[in-house]
């Protein structure tokens, strides 16, 4: 699949994957800001996803070696967004005192890019919905 890409700015860096059979692409930060809620990396890269794809912005695996999760879990690029691919995170704990090794510095690879074809969905509304071994079972009910 060809998808379209621009850089926003000269710095940016092309996503790119790592190893064959990576899923995702990794993203590049080029500039990282800090607010009293999050910190922002900007990767200076605009991508035009195709009709009937999202694009899914994910961590890295070597977050878990930071003291920050991805603020909205999953990030969401929708098929009609050409603005600035951002990653917002928090720390993990908002009362401890934090060295700079604990966060993404600019130049980190700090998340992956994966674009998946996404349906169309139709909902209908109906009185009842088929029985299932699990039906309205949540929350740990598969659990012992």
């Amino acid at each position: 699949m060809i998808v379209k890409f621009k850089k926003l700015v000269p710095e940016a860096v092309t996503p790119s994957y790592s190893k064959i059979g990576d899923a995702g692409l990794d993203l590049t930060a080029i500039s990282v800001a800090y607010t009293p809620h999050f910190i922002e990396y900007s990767t200076g890269i605009a991508i035009e996803i195709p009709t009937g794809y999202v694009g899914l912005l994910f961590t890295r695996s070597s977050v878990t070696k930071k003291s920050i999760i991805l603020k909205n879990s999953v990030g969401v690029i929708d098929s009609n967004f050409r603005g600035e691919i951002k990653l917002r995170f928090a720390p993990i704990n908002l009362d401890s005192i934090f060295s700079i090794d604990q966060f993404y510095i600019k130049g980190e690879r700090v998340g992956q890019l994966v674009i998946v074809p996404i349906p169309i969905i139709e909902l209908i509304e109906a009185e009842e919905l088929s029985d299932t071994n699990r039906n309205e079972g949540g929350f740990g009910s598969t659990g012992k």
